[in-house]
């Protein structure tokens, strides 16, 4: 059984995300605070030495570092980041963290938009052409 949602979208809240943020001894806990059809945001808690594999999203992502610092791989390039920093991660983008100290994070994913239909011109079938 999934983890409802501390968030309920119709609804306002107010949520103190330092309480909310749970650590387990030599572990990763993380919590779905909001999940609606274009946007999911997860509360991180990483143990020190814990860490997420190198990994693809099909969605956008915002990540603000809470608390601690940790080492996000971006691209293959590692990069020390620390409480107060945020990371912005466009889809597809091959990404890894390890936690180098205890740090907690606030993920934020959004689906991109679709990309619309290119429009048709009449009487010109040369007007866009794709190279």
């Amino acid at each position: 059984m999934s983890e409802r949602p501390l968030i309920d979208p119709a609804t306002e809240k107010v949520v103190s995300l330092a309480d909310e943020t749970k650590f387990a001894p030599n572990g990763i806990v993380s919590r779905t605070l909001l999940h609606t059809d274009t946007t999911r945001v997860v509360l991180f808690g990483f143990a020190e030495g814990q860490e997420l594999t190198e990994h693809t999203s099909t969605q956008q992502a915002v990540i603000q570092i809470l608390s601690g610092e940790c080492e996000f791989s971006l691209a293959g390039q590692p990069r020390l980041v620390k409480a107060g920093d945020l990371l912005y991660m466009p889809p597809n983008l091959r990404h890894a963290v390890k936690a180098t100290k205890p740090f907690s994070m606030l993920l934020t994913l959004t689906k991109p938009l679709e990309k619309p239909a290119a429009p048709s011109l009449p009487g010109r079938k040369d007007a866009l052409q794709l190279v």
